[in-house]
C-alpha cells in the first residue's frame, strides 16, 4: 500500500504528459502549410472571406477588387514605404521581431489587451491569409509559428504575397488594385508620395481614405516621407518635391 500512491501519481503524470503531447502534435499538424505558396498564389484569404461574410450579413453585395502582380511590377517606393513604416527590421528578423514582441507583451500585460504594434510584415501576412483579426494570445502563438513557416519561402516571396493580399479600402486588396483604385495607375507607376499615402492606410485600411484624408492619414503619410529621407532613399531636394506633391494629393488638387 505504501507504494500505491506514488504509482498512481506517476500513472496520472504520464497520462497528462501523453495528452499534452497529443494535443501539441494535433495543434502542429492542423496549422496551414506555407510550402504550397512557394509557387502558387492563394485563391482567397481569411480577411477577404471575413469581409465578404460581413457584407452578406448586412445584405450588401460582397466586393473584391484584386489582381495579382509579381514583385517586380510593384513600385520600389511602395515596397520601401511599407517596409520602412510597418517593419523596419524586416530583412533582419526571421519572421518575429523579438525586441518589439517583448515590448508589446509588456504593454499588453499593463493595458489588459493586445495591440497591433509588434506584428512584423510576415506576421501580418499570416493573419491576412489564415487567422483573421481576433486578438488573443492563442492567435498570436499560431501567428508566430505560421510566420516562421512563411519565412522559409524567402523575403521576396513574403513581400510579394503581402503586397498582393493587403487590404486597401472597402473590397480593395493588393497593391495593383489599390494603385488603380486610388490613383488611376498601376502599382509599378507609383511615386514616393503616392506610395506614402497607401502605406499610411495600412493600420486602418477601411477608415483611412485618401479622397477624404483624416488627420491620422495626413500625419502618417508625412512621417513615411521623412522615413525615405532618414534611410537615404530621397535627397533633401527630392523630399521637398515629394512633400509638395503629397500636399496636393491630400488637398485633392
Amino acid at each position: 500500500m505504501a507504494f500505491e500512491a506514488p504509482r498512481q501519481a506517476a500513472h496520472w503524470a504520464a497520462l497528462i504528459l501523453l495528452c499534452v503531447l497529443c494535443l501539441g502534435a494535433l495543434f502542429w499538424v492542423t496549422l496551414p502549410r506555407a510550402e504550397p505558396l512557394r509557387r502558387s498564389n492563394p485563391a482567397t484569404t481569411e480577411i477577404i472571406e471575413s469581409r465578404m461574410r460581413e457584407a452578406r450579413e448586412r445584405g450588401r453585395a460582397a466586393k473584391r477588387n484584386q489582381h495579382w502582380v509579381p514583385l517586380n511590377r510593384i513600385s520600389i517606393w511602395l515596397i520601401r514605404a511599407v517596409v520602412n513604416s510597418e517593419d523596419a527590421r524586416f530583412f533582419e528578423h526571421d519572421g518575429i521581431d523579438g525586441k518589439q514582441t517583448r515590448i508589446a507583451l509588456t504593454s499588453a500585460l499593463e493595458d489588459g489587451h493586445l495591440g497591433r504594434g509588434a506584428s512584423t510584415i510576415t506576421q501580418q501576412l499570416a493573419k491576412n491569409l489564415w487567422l483573421g483579426e481576433e486578438r488573443t494570445l492563442w492567435r498570436k502563438l499560431r501567428e508566430a509559428i505560421l510566420a516562421r513557416r512563411l519565412e522559409a519561402l524567402g523575403k521576396r516571396r513574403v513581400l510579394e504575397l503581402y503586397l498582393n493580399v493587403a487590404e486597401w479600402g472597402d473590397g480593395v486588396y493588393g497593391a495593383d488594385a489599390a494603385a488603380r483604385y486610388w490613383f488611376q495607375k498601376s502599382a509599378a507607376e507609383l511615386q514616393p508620395e503616392e506610395a506614402a499615402v497607401l502605406a499610411a492606410m495600412l493600420p486602418a485600411p477601411r477608415k483611412r481614405n485618401p479622397v477624404r484624408p483624416s488627420p491620422a492619414l495626413r500625419k502618417r503619410a508625412r512621417e513615411i516621407l521623412r522615413l525615405y529621407s532618414m534611410y537615404g532613399e530621397l535627397s533633401p531636394d527630392e523630399l521637398g518635391e515629394a512633400r509638395w506633391h503629397l500636399q496636393a494629393i491630400l488637398d485633392g488638387r
